[in-house]
C-alpha cells in the first residue's frame, strides 16, 4: 500500500515548528501496514541482535523485559503526510541493548527485520546515542497488534516507516540494503524536514 495524502488539521503557529513541511496534525493513530497483523506469541518470541549472518545474542520476552526500562516522548511523522504529536512510549535503548550483548556499534548500517518478514534500513547512527528504542508500551499500555505489539522499533525522528512493527531483529551489515518499502520506491533515509518520501527526493 502506498499512498500520498492524509488530510488533517494545520497546526496552531505555537506548535508549527514542530510540524514537518507538507504535514497535518492528527489526534488519532492511523493503522498503516504493508501486509496483515502477525500474531507473535509471546512464549517464542526472540529479539535477535546480528553482525551480518551471525548472531551476536537473542532475548526472549522475560529476558528483553528484565532489561533497563526507558520511557520517551517524541512527534511522529508519517510518510502519508499525517504528524502526531508528544507520543508516551516505553522500551528498550537499543544503546542498552547492545551494552547487554557488550558490543559497540559494530557497522554503519543496520537492517531491521520483523516477524512478517518485513524490513527497514537505518544507518546505525540513528539507532544509538538515545535515540530510539525497541518499544513494547504506548501511553503506559502493552503495543497493540495493530500498533505492532509486542515490540516495536521506534526512530521517531524519521518517518515512521522506518519504525518497524513486530520487529525481532537488528542486522548490522557492511553496506547500505535497502528494505521493503525502499525496494519499493520509498526514500533510502527518510529524514521528514527534508520531505524525503520517494526515491529521487533530495
Amino acid at each position: 500500500m502506498v499512498t500520498r495524502g492524509f488530510f488533517g488539521r494545520q497546526p496552531p503557529p505555537d506548535i508549527s515548528n514542530r510540524v514537518p513541511p507538507g504535514q497535518a496534525l492528527t489526534d488519532d493513530f492511523p493503522v498503516l501496514s504493508a501486509g496483515p497483523t502477525p500474531k507473535v506469541p509471546l512464549d517464542t518470541w526472540k529479539f535477535t541482535l546480528k553482525v551480518g549472518p551471525r548472531p551476536v545474542k537473542s532475548w526472549t520476552w522475560e529476558e528483553f523485559n528484565a532489561l533497563p526500562q526507558t520511557r520517551m516522548t517524541r512527534d511522529i511523522h508519517c510518510v502519508t503526510t499525517w504528524s502526531k504529536l508528544d507520543t508516551p512510549w516505553q522500551g528498550v535503548m537499543i544503546d542498552d541493548l547492545l551494552g547487554d550483548a557488550n558490543i559497540e556499534p559494530p557497522t554503519g548500517f543496520t537492517l531491521a527485520h520483523s516477524f512478517d518478514g518485513y524490513t527497514t534500513n537505518v544507518p546505525t547512527a540513528d539507532l544509538v546515542g538515545g535515540k530510539s528504542m525497541v518499544a513494547t508500551h504506548f501511553e503506559g499500555k502493552p503495543l497493540t497488534p495493530d500498533h505492532g505489539g509486542p515490540a516495536r522499533l521506534l526512530v521517531p525522528h524519521l518517518y515512521f516507516w522506518k519504525s518497524a512493527k513486530w520487529v525481532n531483529a537488528l542486522q548490522f551489515t557492511e553496506r547500505d540494503e535497502l528494505g521493503f518499502w525502499e525496494l519499493r520506491g520509498y526514500h533510502a533515509y527518510g529524514d521528514p524536514w527534508r520531505e524525503q518520501r520517494y526515491t529521487g527526493d533530495p
